[in-house]
């Protein structure tokens, strides 16, 4: 497996780089700033970009930024975010463009180095690694469990969303109608608060609450919420 780093913080930096290598994860480019680091990306073509929010030319998102224009340019190199900062509208810009392949996750929360080298073969494998942090944010705090008001059928909906399936692969899933599919699906989105948007990427953010609710990942890493959310966008 290959890898570009991009992080300003050159001690952080090398210390990613060494576990990476002792876990036989190749590093095949590192990069200080937004821009280097889609160029190290275009010239390396990796299987994975690990990036931070806050690099320069700007430090403010730049590295978000810069990861959300290489999944889009790549989209077989999955991006994992790696940071302190948890930018919301550009981190499910990143999420809802193609949720496969994709992770956020904060520093200050991985505690076991272990599970975080599988997020990053996870994410790299087209799977997803995301920090309850970050899903919190990006559907609000205001309720505990938003499922608790789905019937039945509709959390079955909404599993079989999670796996990637669009709503002929769900109908064909649950031996049901399309026309089911879709009377469930706006029940689930209306029940879970997401109201139509021109940028809201209610799939998606449905998914998110899915996974939160259902994660049985472990509290000692505090990160990954690992999911299959490809067809959230669709």
């Amino acid at each position: 497996m290959r890898v570009v780093i991009g992080e300003d913080d050159v001690l952080f930096r090398e210390g990613l780089v060494r576990l990476l290598t002792e876990s036989a994860i190749e590093v095949v480019g590192q990069a200080a700033d937004a821009h280097e680091l889609v160029r190290k990306v275009a010239a390396h073509r990796p299987d994975l970009l690990l990036a931070d929010v806050r690099m320069p030319p700007g430090n403010s998102d730049d590295g978000l930024r810069a990861a959300i224009e290489i999944h889009r340019r790549y989209p077989a190199t999955g991006v994992l975010v790696l940071s302190k900062y948890v930018a919301e509208r550009p981190a499910l810009e990143l999420i809802a463009d193609n949720a496969a392949g994709v992770g956020y996750l904060l520093k200050d929360r991985v505690a076991d180095l272990d599970q975080f080298v599988d997020a990053v073969r996870r994410v790299a494998g087209g799977g997803s690694a995301l920090d309850p942090e970050i899903v919190s944010r990006l559907l609000g705090r205001g309720r505990a469990d938003p499922l608790e008001e789905l019937s039945p059928r509709e959390r079955e909906v909404l599993a079989v969303m999670a796996e990637g399936h669009s709503n002929h692969g769900i109908a064909m899933a649950l031996v049901i109608t399309e026309d089911a599919v879709e009377k469930h699906v706006r029940s689930i989105l209306r029940k879970l608060n997401l109201p139509p948007t021109a940028n809201s990427h209610r799939r998606v953010l449905a998914v998110l609450a899915y996974l939160r609710s259902t994660s049985t990942v472990s509290a000692a890493c505090g990160c990954p919420v690992d999911g299959d959310v490809r067809a959230a966008a669709a």
